[in-house]
This record gives C-alpha cells, structure tokens and sequence, in this order.
C-alpha cells in the first residue's frame, strides 16, 4: 500500500543531507583551511626581494684601505607609474618616452634599451628599473631639481667597489664582479634578487663569503597586473666584516712602482711568521675599471694580451730560480759531508758525459771555496759539488725548504713549481736514466728546476732566520711556521756567502745606501732557445734593521724580471730602491769586486 507522506519526507532528508554536506564543506574551506587561503591571497598579493648587503673592507696594516665602498647613485622608474590599462607594449612606449625626456633633462642617454625595459617589465613589474647607474654630481643635481617634472623616477643609493692603491695591489686584492645576492639564511624563496659584488680573483674570492653583507627583506604589495602598490624593508641588510692583512702600504707602493714598464714580480715577506708584506705582478691592470662590471672589450684585450696582465706571475708564475737555488745546493752538499771550506777549481767551465756548463767569468775564477763561490756566483763550483752530493741529496733540501710544492698561501690559486730528479725524468722522457748532467743544471737552478717567486721569498726567509712559514695575508690566520733540520754552522756558512754577494760581488745594487743589513743572492736563468733565447732575472734577500733603520722590523723578498740582462744588473737594483723606502737611506763606500 502506498504512503503518500513518503515522498516528501524522502524529498527533506535529502536536502538535509545535501545541506550538512554543504555545512561540512563550508566549515573545511572557511575555518579549517582558513589559514590556507589566507596564504594563498597573501602570496598572489605580495612579492618578496632579497637585498644586497654592504662588502666588508679589505684593509692593509694601519687600516688602510685596500679595497673598500663608496656611495653612488641610481636613477631608477618605478614601472607602476607608467602602467597602462592597455596590452604591456603600451607600457613599455609609455615608460620609454618619459626616459628619452628625462635624457634630455639630465644630459646622458639611458643605460638600457627597448629590450631591457620590455623584459623587465614582464619579469619583474614590482620592481623599479635602473636606467642610469653611477650618476654623476651634476647628473644627480639636474634631476633632483627638476624631479617633480618627472613623476615615476627617483634616485636610490647604492654600494659601489672602490679599489684606492688601484693597480698597485690588484694581484693582491683581486677584483669583483656582479651577482644576484644569496638568500638570508633559513632558506627562503624569494621572487626577486638584487645583484651585489662577488668576489672573482684575488683575497676577494679567497674570502669571498667571509666579506659578503647578509642580505636584507624588502615585501612588496601588488595589483592584479603585478605592479608593485608599496613597499615595505622588513629585514634591514648587514654589512660584511672586515679583512686585516698584513699588506704595508708603503712597500706595496714601492714593489709596484719598481715593477712598472717590465714583466715581472716580486714578494716581501716577514721572516718571523710569514706574513705577506707586499706582493705584486707585473704587468697589472686597475680593478676600479672592472666596476661594476668588467667591460666585455677590455677584458678581451686583457686575454690577448701576450703579457697576461691578469696573471698573478708572484704566486702563479714559475720559473728557473737560476743562481738563487745555489745556497739551497751549498746546505745539501754541506749535509752531505762536503765541508765549507771544500775547494774547487774553476777553469770557465763545468764538463760531465760530453757537456760543457760555462762559467759567467770566461777564463775562470781559480780555487774557490763555499763562500767565495757564493760571492763570485761560479756554476763550475756548485756543479761540482752538487754532483758530489748527488740529486737526492740536492732534492730533499729543495723540499725541506718548500720547494715542489704549493706554500698554502691563502690565496685562490698558486703554482707548485717543480724539483725533478730520476723518478720524474723516467716518467717523462720515456724512461730515460738520469745524468750528473741533469744533477750539474739543477745545482745552478737550471734544467727542470720550477720555482715561483713566493717559493723564492719563502726561502729567503728560511735562509735568514732557519724556519720555514706558511706565508698568510689575513693576519687572523694561525702563524704556521717549522724549525729546518739543518746545523746552525751551515746555515752561517750560506749566509756568509750571501753576504759577500752583497758586500763585494753581483747583489751590491740591492744594499747600497740602504739603512739595513742585507743578504742576498741574484740569479740569471737562461730559457728558450734561438730567437726565443732570453734571460729571466733575479734577487732574493733576507734584510735585519740596524740602528739607523726607519723600521725595526726584518724582511725576505724575491724578485724575477722576464728577459733581463742579470740578476746584479735587473733585478737587485730594484731591491735597493724597495729597500730604501722602508728602512732609509744609509750612505756607504761601495766595495769594488766581481760576480755573476
């Protein structure tokens, strides 16, 4: 039988269920996911940009700025107040004509294009658009006077690399370039990045994220187009700490200015604990021409370049040390059990297996013994006793004293250079055996013998004092340094010699009125051969104060110029001058003598 108050009451609960589903849905979106959509609008409304922050400073002893910040100025527009309710073109003509006469305005044509300006426009609307960067007084003066006849355009301030000792320091300093600043931390995602400076070579990509500001927080409020309504910095940016080194500045400015007009370097450091006084490269460049950017046509003239001025040769370069390797030979033969006062005769030449290694002085030299050999520089002598000792007696000094390997220098990159001997010589001739001969070249720092000039001025050091240190720019590094095995006799040995190099023989250039105690030794490698045939110079010296120094503090230094006529003629003259800028002048009666 059928109900005929059934079919409403099926109708009701149907529409009840529907309504409690509907209630239940309601609830999920509105209240339980209310903190979703919420999200949800805030994101489609707000924008976020993660801002540059300021580069700590690189600073030399005294505080001195080696590389630093200065304020400059922007001219930026603000796209939403160009924006128009047409198509984004119309945007883009709208904001390029109010650029061309603002050019006018200011007296320089924009820093971008048509291009630029439509790409920015469809990528990043929120953000203003920098038209013109680096603004000059009198550019910035125009438009501030007549801002208010350009609505949507206003300055913003900004941190600029600035590089005072210019290309004196640039192997040092290094130089930046431009990057979109990394995230806070914690990870964040952010919409937009301004660009900071990064380091590229040099103590500024060495420490790159150590000098590094944090960068800050700015939220940006949208329209539906995405042009920005407000802006509001809601973590401000931090400046990056500073840098110390031990850089003076004063010889960092003398080495350079005795490095212009050749190819070449040289390094100082400080004996007692390795700290970098002063390095320089040359040729160089000015790293404020790399800011903010390097120009893409003066860095391909740089890469071109045959002199490779981008090329830090003091650490990175490696040559023959030539004579300079002689008191590295003299402590292996005197620890091989050759005495100092072993004597040798020097007919002009040095023969073994059919070879013949001349002597500079032609006719020869006579008996000599250790020091005098030192002073006169002569091959046949540390030929011969360089063979006595044998090669691995010679190489195992070389090591001891560094050689063969990197310095750790805290610096991007260096060379290890090379100490060769019969392993090496297999591996690379096919096998071929090893020949007094090859011991005979590397005793006079000849043949495959490598060193870079910071190898040398380590070595210097090691010579003055008997340690051996890790050499370091940031003064907040460990002093790492090591007591060499060698017999305090035989060190006063070789530097006995050294100092007749620079009392009578080929290094006297280097101490002459200079108020300070010098040692030394010069070298000249040969290279090449034919018309390719030069010679690279050189000097090292490990210098005390005297009483009468301008400063009391002691230094090493190497120094290497490319195709030279001598290490007496090229090279130590410019010691002296570095010298005399640090200690003083000392006048004194030169003493005549000979040398190579």
């Amino acid at each position: 039988m059928n109900n005929p108050c059934f079919a409403p009451w099926l109708l009701i609960a149907v529409f009840a269920a529907g309504f409690a589903t509907l209630a239940a849905r309601l609830k999920t979106e509105q209240i339980d996911r209310s903190d979703e959509h919420r999200a949800a609008m805030a994101s489609q409304s707000y924008r976020y940009a993660a801002t540059a922050g300021e580069r700590g400073r690189i600073l030399a002893r005294g505080g001195y700025p080696l590389a630093a910040n200065r304020k400059t100025f922007d001219l930026v527009a603000d796209p939403a107040a160009f924006a128009s309710r047409g198509d984004w073109s119309a945007t883009a003509e709208s904001l390029l004509a109010a650029i061309e006469r603002l050019a006018g305005g200011i007296g320089r044509k924009p820093d971008i294009d048509e291009e630029t300006i439509a790409r920015h426009l469809k990528a990043a609307a929120a953000r203003p658009l920098a038209v013109w960067r680096g603004l000059s007084i009198g550019e910035l003066a125009k438009f501030e006077e007549n801002a208010s006849d350009f609505p949507g355009f206003f300055s913003v301030e900004r941190s600029e690399r600035t590089y005072p000792l210019g290309a004196a320091a640039v192997h040092v300093t290094g130089r930046t370039g431009r990057d979109s600043a990394p995230p806070p931390p914690g990870g964040a995602k952010y919409d937009y990045t301004e660009m900071e400076p990064r380091g590229r070579d040099g103590l500024e990509l060495q420490y790159d994220e150590y000098l590094r500001g944090a960068a800050g927080e700015t939220r940006i409020a949208i329209d539906a187009r995405g042009f920005a309504r407000h802006r509001e910095n809601i973590v401000p940016p931090q400046k990056g700490p500073d840098l110390s080194t031990g850089i003076d500045v004063v010889l960092q400015r003398a080495v350079h200015s005795q490095l212009e007009g050749v190819v070449g370097a040289m390094v100082v450091l400080d004996p007692r604990d390795g700290a970098v006084r002063a390095m320089a490269s040359s040729p160089s460049f000015d790293p404020g021409d790399c800011v903010p950017v390097f120009p893409k046509e003066l860095y391909d003239k740089y890469v071109s370049d045959p002199a490779k001025p981008l090329f830090n040769r003091a650490a990175g370069g490696v040559y023959a040390p030539g004579s300079t390797f002689k008191p590295i030979t003299a402590l292996a033969a005197l620890g091989a059990g050759i005495p100092a006062d072993t004597v040798c005769e020097c007919t002009g030449a040095f023969a073994t297996g059919g070879e013949k290694i001349r002597c500079a002085r032609t006719w020869g030299h006579g008996s000599l013994d250790l020091r005098h050999a030192m002073c006169e520089s002569c091959n046949p002598y540390f030929c011969e006793i360089g063979v006595r000792a044998g090669i691995d007696a010679i190489a195992a000094e070389a090591e001891l004293f560094g050689f063969g390997a990197k310095t750790q220098v805290d610096l991007p990159s260096e060379a290890a250079g090379l100490v060769p001997g019969p392993a090496w010589k297999a591996r690379r001739r096919n096998g071929a055996a090893w020949r007094d001969g090859d011991t005979a070249q590397t005793s006079i720092g000849q043949g495959a013998l490598l060193a870079s000039p910071l190898q040398m001025a380590r070595a210097a050091a090691a010579l003055g004092t008997g340690w051996l240190c890790r050499p370091r720019l940031n003064t907040a590094l460990p002093v790492v340094r090591a007591r060499l095995a060698v017999p305090e006799e035989d060190f006063a040995a070789v530097r006995d010699g050294m100092r007749l190099v620079v009392e009578r023989g080929s290094g006297r250039p280097a101490a002459e009125n200079v108020a300070a105690m010098v040692i030394g030794k010069t070298g000249t490698a040969q290279t090449g051969s034919g018309e390719t045939r030069r010679k690279n110079t050189w000097f090292i010296a490990y210098v005390e104060p005297t009483d009468s120094s301008l400063r009391d503090e002691p230094l090493a230094l190497a120094v290497v110029v490319e195709d030279g006529e001598s290490g007496g003629e090229t090279a130590a003259p410019r010691v002296g001058a570095v010298l005399r800028a640090f200690y003083g002048a000392a006048a004194h009666l030169p003493v005549k003598g000979g040398g190579a």
